[in-house]
């Protein structure tokens, strides 16, 4: 079963990046991580 932590750790803010998904604490959205990981980065 996969583990639901995620929800704990990514945050919606209109204030923050208008409002896209980020990393909780960070300014680092969701979208840009997939964006690395699709082109290769690792882990």
């Amino acid at each position: 079963m996969m583990s639901e932590d995620w929800k704990e750790r990514i945050v919606v803010d209109s204030d923050i990046l208008a409002g896209k998904p980020v990393v909780k604490g960070t300014r680092i959205s969701v979208e840009f991580i997939l964006e690395l990981l699709a082109n290769g980065w690792a882990f």
